[in-house]
């Protein structure tokens, strides 16, 4: 079930659903070197994908890994829809697909091997950290965390707009990451010539931590 902050989130897919594959490649950088990258430390049994948007991960971990059980989570029920249709007659196991938010770990025991955040984490504003907190109590033992993400901006103007579209870009997920994570791989790269930079992430639970 969605929570009340979650609604503005909804409302918002509910129109780019239709428009999302169609537009986001031209500033979602990252997310096919994220896949690459995970392939080479791991083959999860078990996957889970916070904010699985309209499925273009999920084909992408499929075939990267076909024995996975794969589940994609998001909170716009447009979105599950689409991501749905992109495995309507495939003979390869699909997903499983939930709509909801992540205000709490999906298992009460730690039961994924890899959790992936796409571009989701810098949306999830103020629970990002809950988030984060929460795949970390999902995670189980050896397994990974990964994720592509906004990361910072030098222009005001453009952090604002931004904002409109739900999305914070003040540099303030990697500390956290790194404060539950340790990391594999921490890369910040620059794009449209310095307006913004993203990054990619690989950690792994923190031995000390339950």
């Amino acid at each position: 079930m969605n929570s009340p902050a979650s609604m503005p989130l909804e409302r918002y897919y509910r129109f780019h659903s239709h428009i999302y594959d169609a537009t986001r490649w031209s500033f979602l950088f990252g997310r096919t070197t994220l896949i690459r990258e995970i392939s080479h430390h791991i083959r999860p049994g078990r996957i889970l994908e916070i904010g699985c948007g309209t499925g273009k991960n999920l084909v992408s971990l499929a075939r990267r890994f076909p024995d996975a059980d794969i589940t994609g989570l998001d909170l716009s029920k447009d979105m599950i829809e689409r991501a749905a249709g992109k495995f309507s007659g495939r003979e390869s196991r699909r997903p499983m697909l939930i709509c909801g938010s992540y205000s709490q770990p999906l298992n009460t025991a730690p039961s994924y091997d890899l959790i992936v955040f796409s571009y989701t984490l810098s949306m999830i504003n103020p629970g990002f950290r809950q988030a984060a907190g929460n795949a970390r109590r999902d995670l189980a033992p050896g397994g990974m965390i990964a994720v592509v993400d906004f990361n910072d901006s030098p222009a005001g103007w453009f952090k604002s707009w931004m904002r409109v579209n739900h999305v914070r870009m003040d540099g303030h997920l990697l500390p956290v990451l790194n404060g539950w994570f340790e990391p594999v791989r921490e890369t910040v790269i620059t794009a449209y010539g310095g307006l913004w930079r993203y990054f990619i992430y690989l950690g792994v639970k923190k031995e000390n931590e339950k």
